[in-house]
């Protein structure tokens, strides 16, 4: 079926003199994809399409690895073995299944892969050679290195030992030279690794607790003499006492200057008489006076001046005054020392404060320093009880590895002298790897042929890198190909004479015209589908001529050409199929026809146009006009006003005008007539069309801006599916 492509009907850009119509170039399908990775399908496909080179590769590899393997016959090789339980397991009793390692529990204190590297380090395996050729001296150390293994078995406590040799002697006196030097090993050597790893470690840890014992005395001795016992508590203190020392500084100055104030008050009347109110022993004084004053004022109403009771109470009134007086003086006197008692002692206090304050305050400065070095001491310390843990726990460690050490390693499974060689199955594992290897050296000769194959294998691959329309599949005949080989010598050009002598050439490329009925059902069937697809490009108007062309020569266009208008003849079509490929002409051939009269006779002369149409017996609606004799300059007349009047006038006469040009890399052909039709049927041959003479054809109808229809695979080998 024609693929699903957009088509609409426009003016390609160039002049159409017959009126017909033109498909809009699809100026995005004219590039080839870039080629990306297969997928399994495309895989699948190379390796069905090229067994043969899969096959033959892989032949021709696996007859040289068999003649290799019986040119170079191997020796006869005897292996044998022991094994070593390298770890105590938890019962005795239990088989030796047990030392599997349970998933769950913890993993194996032993590092296998270090220990078996350490097994066949060359000190090891020296000392083995020194024992081993004591028997056998042509023994060296690259043989014994090479042929013994050693390894885990599975996930167990086991380590297996193996060796290969052609001797079985030989083989199992190395291997009991072997064991018993690995038992050796793990008695002897291990425990004095192990010792020496204790006596470093107990003198390191003597250096250890000196190191914490002197730090630890360093730290106690800074404590004592700065009294700090912690830089963060005592940072707390001081900003506490700072806040109390600031409150009591704030109350005594309160108080001074309120005794102050006292002081001065005192020194004045009024302080005085304040300060007397309260004076018990003064105020009786004054008390007294004041009664007497009162009866002296009283008795002076009665009694005379001179009166001697008068004069009594005066008396007594006057001793009183110096009592007074001096009473009065006793107490200011005391007031005041008080007053200036309370100043000094406040004072004292003030500058008690104050020193105080400056002691903190210096403290405060030294604090950070302080401080610095006390976090020095501890860091110090905790690094070197770390350091003392760390080695505590190492000797803690080695003590319990060397009690571990002392159970030694047991051979579980003693070396017994192999009785059996071992090539028979080396050979046949030698046999099958050669075989997958040759099968896959086939497949990659394949798959390297494939990407280096630039051709087109399948019609998916052509739909896949050139996106234009395929609008049909011509599926390989052998009957056309077997023709194309036998008219191969009648295909030579004629000699370029000039045009008047054309006309007496006899006519030396005749081939025989097969007929179609003798072609298969697919490849019929195939030239109706493109020729319904030609017809189901316009919806509105048919398509009445068309150029088939190719890229390159051997594409098969004018085959293509002849059949397709042999099939659009049968479908009720009148047809004319002009060979307009004036350099090698081919439908002349094909169709059994002499090509004395063609187009270049019509273009050059006043022949008629019926003198030059010839017809096909078997098919009266089919009308073909040859090319004539070989032009000198078959471009000049193409381009020639004769053929675009010519090309109309066929265009008006017949349903369907096919034209066979030649290809389109490095021929100007297909662009001089290309633009009078309705555009072009490239023709594609599968496995044989190069993409970059493709990709050179299409970029140059893209730049002559020709219309072309679609593509035709041509040759396709797939099977075709039968209804």
């Amino acid at each position: 079926m024609m693929e699903n492509y957009p088509s609409q009907f426009s003016n390609s850009g160039h002049t159409n003199n017959s009126g017909h119509m033109v498909i809009q170039n699809q100026s995005l399908a004219w590039a080839e994809e870039q080629e990306g990775g297969w997928n399994f399908q495309e895989i699948l496909g190379i390796l069905q399409r090229r067994w043969l080179i899969i096959s033959g590769v892989a032949a021709v590899v696996m007859a040289g690895i068999v003649v290799g393997l019986t040119l170079n016959p191997t020796k006869p090789e005897y292996e044998g073995g022991f094994q070593l339980l390298v770890e105590p397991v938890n019962e005795d009793s239990q088989t030796v299944d047990v030392v599997k390692e349970d998933k769950g529990s913890n993993q194996s204190g032993l590092d296998y892969d270090s220990q078996i590297q350490i097994l066949r380090s060359p000190v090891i395996l020296g000392d083995i050679l020194k024992q081993v050729q004591v028997n056998y001296p042509d023994i060296n150390y690259d043989a014994l290195s090479q042929n013994l293994n050693v390894f885990q078995l599975e996930k167990t406590k086991i380590i297996q030992v193996t060796y290969r040799g052609d001797n079985p002697d030989q083989v199992k006196v190395i291997l009991d030279k072997t064991a018993q030097y690995y038992l050796e090993y793990s008695k002897e050597k291990r425990q004095t690794k192990l010792r020496q790893g204790l006596q470093f470690v107990e003198q390191q840890l003597q250096i250890a607790q000196n190191r914490v014992d002197q730090l630890q005395k360093q730290l106690q001795a800074f404590k004592q003499k700065y009294d700090l016992n912690d830089p963060e508590t005592e940072a707390q203190a001081l900003d506490s006492e700072n806040v109390t020392l600031a409150g009591q500084k704030q109350t005594i100055n309160v108080q001074l200057a309120q005794a102050r104030l006292n002081l001065a008050l005192l020194q004045k009347p009024d302080g005085e008489k304040a300060a007397l109110i309260n004076a018990s022993l003064y105020q009786q004084l004054i008390n007294q006076k004041n009664q007497l004053d009162v009866q002296v004022a009283a008795e002076s109403t009665r009694f005379q001046p001179n009166n001697p009771t008068l004069q009594s109470l005066k008396e007594k009134r006057d001793s009183l005054l110096p009592l007074i007086n001096q009473e009065a003086k006793r107490i200011l006197d005391t007031k005041r020392a008080e007053i200036v008692t309370g100043i000094r002692i406040l004072e004292v206090q003030n500058q008690a404060l104050a020193k105080r304050e400056q002691e903190l305050a210096q403290k405060r400065q030294q604090l950070p320093v302080l401080s610095r070095q006390y976090v020095n001491l501890q860091r110090r310390l905790q690094v070197a009880v770390e350091s003392l843990n760390r080695f505590l726990s190492t000797r803690e460690t080695l003590q319990i590895q060397r009690s571990q050490t002392e159970f030694g390693w047991q051979l579980i499974q003693p070396p017994v002298k192999p009785g059996y060689p071992v090539t028979s199955s080396s050979l046949k594992r030698n046999l099958i790897s050669g075989l997958v290897a040759s099968i896959l050296t086939g497949i990659g000769v394949a798959l390297l042929l494939e990407k280096l194959d630039s051709t087109y294998n399948t019609i998916n691959d052509l739909k896949e890198k050139v996106k234009l329309p395929v609008l049909g599949n011509l599926p390989f005949e052998r009957q056309i190909q077997t023709e194309q080989e036998r008219n191969f010598v009648q295909n030579i050009p004629l000699i370029n004479l000039p045009k008047y002598f054309s006309e007496f050439l006899p006519d030396s490329n005749v081939a025989t015209l097969q007929e179609s009925s003798n072609y298969s059902t697919n490849f019929l069937e195939s030239l109706r589908v493109l020729y319904t697809n030609i017809q189901l490009l316009s919806s509105d108007r048919t398509i009445k001529s068309i150029v088939i062309s190719s890229a390159m020569p051997g594409d098969g266009k004018s085959t293509v050409a002849f059949n397709l208008a042999q099939i659009a003849t049968a479908m009720g079509q009148k047809v004319l199929l002009v060979d307009a490929d004036l350099r090698r002409p081919t439908i002349h051939n094909l169709a059994d026809l002499n090509n004395l009269w063609g187009l270049s006779n019509l273009i050059s002369t006043n022949l008629p146009m019926g003198e030059a149409i010839q017809q096909i017996p078997t098919l009266s609606n089919l009308s073909v006009i040859t090319s004539g004799p070989i032009p000198p300059d078959a471009t000049k007349l193409l381009s020639s006003e004769k053929m675009k009047r010519l090309m109309a006038e066929f265009h008006t006469s017949f349903d369907l005008v096919i034209y066979d040009v030649p290809p389109l890399v490095g021929l100007a052909d297909v662009s001089l007539i290309a633009p009078q039709t309705d555009g072009i049927l490239m023709v594609v041959k599968i496995r044989k069309t190069e993409s970059s003479i493709l990709r050179r054809a299409l970029e140059n109808l893209k730049i002559s801006r020709l219309n072309v229809l679609g593509m035709v695979g041509n040759g396709e080998k797939t099977p075709f599916p039968r209804y």
